[in-house]
């Protein structure tokens, strides 16, 4: 899979399954969609879905999936699979595919996603994905994970998440300039690094918190419920 994000989460299994697979509740922390429904399906079949996300403020790109999940498997982890498409002219994605695990041991649950897609636009496509798409999907995917878990551990609402990390980009933003305008230079270069780099307020989302490779870098193959997926 071309992206990777982990993270750990310190809440139950059952709390952290029901954010993250029921579309109400996911779409309220996930920064890569902005609605989420489930469309009718007979009993037994994987659940299609259709997804939205706004990329301005009057515009939207659509597209809709397939996922199905394990909840009870012999080693007590947990696994939910799925692929996804859209057909709107505007979107840069065509189709992809992915996987959350959902992986319990001491201290919380390892909560990870691979997945990958295909950007249509031939040769512009690959590279305005390769340069500015893909690290953004990396990026929204470890900052949404964050906010999950800030949801899951603390009870920060991810309202609330956003409104913080709203609150301190504009801060931190506010004093840069200030600085650059009235510090001395020496000072004012001080305070825009620190600005840059200093790390957010631990009720803040960070995409940092995250890992972005897999341990020992050698990622884990997708499960084979991915290869039961059938998005025609």
């Amino acid at each position: 899979m071309g992206l990777y994000v982990e993270t750990r989460i310190r809440a139950g299994m059952d709390e952290l399954w029901e954010r993250s697979q029921d579309p109400a509740q996911h779409q309220r922390w996930d920064l890569r969609f902005t609605s989420i429904g489930y469309l009718p399906r007979a009993e037994g079949e994987p659940q299609r879905f259709r997804y939205a996300t706004r990329v301005l403020p009057f515009l939207s790109v659509d597209g809709t999936g397939i996922s199905a999940g394990e909840r009870h498997r012999p080693d007590g982890t947990r696994v939910s699979a799925l692929r996804f498409a859209s057909e709107h002219p505007l979107s840069l994605l065509a189709e992809g595919s992915g996987y959350w695990r959902y992986v319990p041991d001491a201290d919380g649950i390892r909560f990870l996603t691979g997945y990958d897609y295909r950007p249509r636009w031939g040769r512009f496509g690959a590279l305005a994905d390769r340069l500015v798409l893909r690290p953004l999907m990396g990026w929204a995917t470890a900052w949404s994970f964050d906010r999950l878990r800030l949801w899951c551990e603390r009870g920060i609402t991810p309202g609330r998440a956003l409104a913080r990390a709203i609150g301190e980009g504009a801060l931190r933003a506010l004093l840069s300039v200030a600085a650059l305008l009235y510090a001395p230079l020496p000072i004012a270069l001080f305070v825009l690094v620190a600005a840059l780099l200093l790390p957010p307020l631990p009720g803040t989302p960070a995409a940092r918190r995250c890992l972005r490779t897999p341990p020992g870098r050698t990622p884990a193959p997708a499960p084979r419920l991915l290869s039961t997926l059938e998005l025609s």
